[in-house]
C-alpha cells in the first residue's frame, strides 16, 4: 500500500509539473519570451523559454512538505530552497530580460556560499579505499564546483529534451541507489526531483513545445551539487556516485571548455562547440541524441550499481569512466566534425551547380 501512495504523489506532482508548465508557456507567449534562432542555435522556431519555472515551484513546495513533516532536516531544507530559490529567481530574470555575466555570476557564488554553508562546509571526500580529507580547502572547493554545476548545466541544455532527460534519470537512478543503502528520506528529495522535472518534460520532449530556460538549468545543476554534498557528507551515498552519474554533462561540458580556452576564444560567447550540438549539425535529430544520452545514463547507473558493491574500487571505476566518456567524446566529436564538413562542400557545390539532389551532389563531388 506504501509503495502505491508514493507512486500516487510521484504522478500527482508530475501532473502539477505539466500543468504548471503549460502556464509558463502561455504567460511566455502572450510577453513575447521566446527563444529566438540565431546562427548559434540548434532549433529553427522561435520557442517560448522559462519552463523550468514550473518544475521549480512544485520541488520547492515538495521540499517544504518534506521538511516540515520531519522526512529532511532543516539544513538540507535551507541549503536547497535558499540558494535554489534564489537562483530560479535570477535565472527567471535573465530569461526575461537578460542579465551580464557578471551579474550571473555573483548570484550563482552567493548561492553556492549559502548552500555550503548551511551543509557545514565539505571537509572530506570518500574515494572508496580511504576519505581524502581537505579542511576548509574543501569548502572553497565545494562553493567553486557548486558554481560550475550550475553553468555547466545551463551549457548543456541546448537540444530538445536533454536537460529535462538527465536529470530524471540521474534522480531516478540516485534515488534508486539511495534506497538500496537504507536512506529513504534523501531518496524522498531524488524521485520528488524526478516527478517534477518529468511534468516539465512532456512539454520539452522532442519537438519541445517550450523550453527550460535559465530558470531551471542553472537551478537543477545547483541542486544536483547540492545533493552530492550532502549524501557523501551524511555517509549515504559517495559524491563520487553522483559525479559518475553526472558524467556525460560533466564531460562534455568541461572537454568542451578546455579546448576553447585552448582556442582562446571568449568563454562567455554562445557556441555549438558541445559533442550533442556537433551530433545535430551533423545530421542527426533531437530525438537521437537525448536518448542516445538517456542509453549511457542507463549503463552508468548499471556501472554505479557495481561501484556500490564494491565500494573499495570506487577511484578505479569513477577514473575508468572518465577516461571512457573523455574517448567517446573525443571520437564522436572528430567523428562529427568530419560529417559538417562533407556536408558543408556538398552544400556549396549544390549552390555553385544549381538546384540538385543529395545523391546528384555527392556523385558531382565524388566525380570531381
Amino acid at each position: 500500500m506504501l509503495n502505491i501512495f508514493i507512486l500516487i504523489i510521484i504522478m500527482a506532482l508530475a501532473l502539477i509539473s505539466f500543468f504548471l508548465t503549460g502556464q509558463v508557456r502561455q504567460y511566455a507567449i502572450s510577453r513575447h519570451i521566446l527563444d529566438i534562432p540565431n546562427e548559434r542555435s540548434s532549433h529553427v522556431v522561435a520557442t517560448p523559454r522559462g519552463g523550468g519555472l514550473g518544475f521549480v515551484v512544485v520541488f520547492l513546495l515538495g521540499l517544504s512538505i518534506l521538511c516540515f513533516s520531519g522526512i529532511i532536516g532543516r539544513h538540507l531544507f535551507l541549503a536547497l530552497v535558499g540558494g535554489g530559490a534564489l537562483l530560479a529567481v535570477i535565472g527567471w530574470k535573465d530569461d526575461k530580460h537578460g542579465l551580464t555575466p557578471r551579474v550571473r555570476s555573483f548570484f550563482h557564488f552567493l548561492a553556492a556560499f549559502w548552500a555550503v554553508y548551511w551543509l557545514g562546509g565539505f571537509p572530506a571526500v570518500n574515494v572508496g579505499f580511504t576519505n581524502l580529507y581537505l579542511s576548509w580547502v574543501g569548502s572553497i572547493i565545494a562553493v567553486i564546483g557548486t558554481v560550475w554545476m550550475i553553468n555547466l548545466y545551463n551549457f548543456m541544455d541546448g537540444v530538445d529534451g536533454i536537460a529535462g532527460t538527465e536529470a530524471v534519470s540521474v534522480a531516478s537512478i540516485c534515488g534508486i541507489l539511495l534506497l538500496g543503502t537504507q536512506s529513504p528520506d534523501p531518496a524522498a528529495v531524488c524521485f520528488l526531483l524526478a516527478a517534477s522535472v518529468l511534468g516539465f518534460l512532456m512539454w520539452n520532449w522532442p519537438p519541445a513545445r517550450i523550453f527550460m530556460g535559465d530558470v531551471g538549468s542553472g537551478f537543477l545543476g545547483f541542486v544536483f551539487a547540492i545533493m552530492a554534498m550532502w549524501t557523501e557528507r551524511n555517509g549515504v551515498l559517495p559524491f563520487i556516485m553522483w559525479m559518475i552519474l553526472l558524467g556525460v554533462f560533466i564531460i562534455d561540458a568541461t572537454v568542451t571548455l578546455i579546448k576553447r580556452l585552448v582556442r582562446g576564444e571568449k568563454l562567455y560567447e554562445a557556441h555549438r562547440c558541445h559533442v550533442y550540438q556537433l551530433a545535430v549539425q551533423a545530421g542527426y535529430s533531437h530525438k537521437q541524441v537525448t536518448c542516445t544520452v538517456l542509453l549511457i545514463n542507463v549503463l552508468l547507473g548499471l556501472i554505479s550499481i557495481l561501484a556500490l558493491k564494491h565500494v573499495d574500487l570506487l577511484l578505479g571505476i569513477s577514473i575508468g569512466v572518465v577516461v571512457m566518456l573523455i574517448i567517446v567524446h573525443i571520437m564522436l566529436g572528430h567523428r562529427f566534425n568530419v560529417k559538417i564538413t562533407k556536408m558543408k562542400a556538398v552544400s556549396k557545390i549544390a549552390e555553385a551547380e544549381g538546384n540538385l539532389s543529395y545523391e546528384e551532389v555527392v556523385a558531382l563531388k565524388d566525380d570531381k
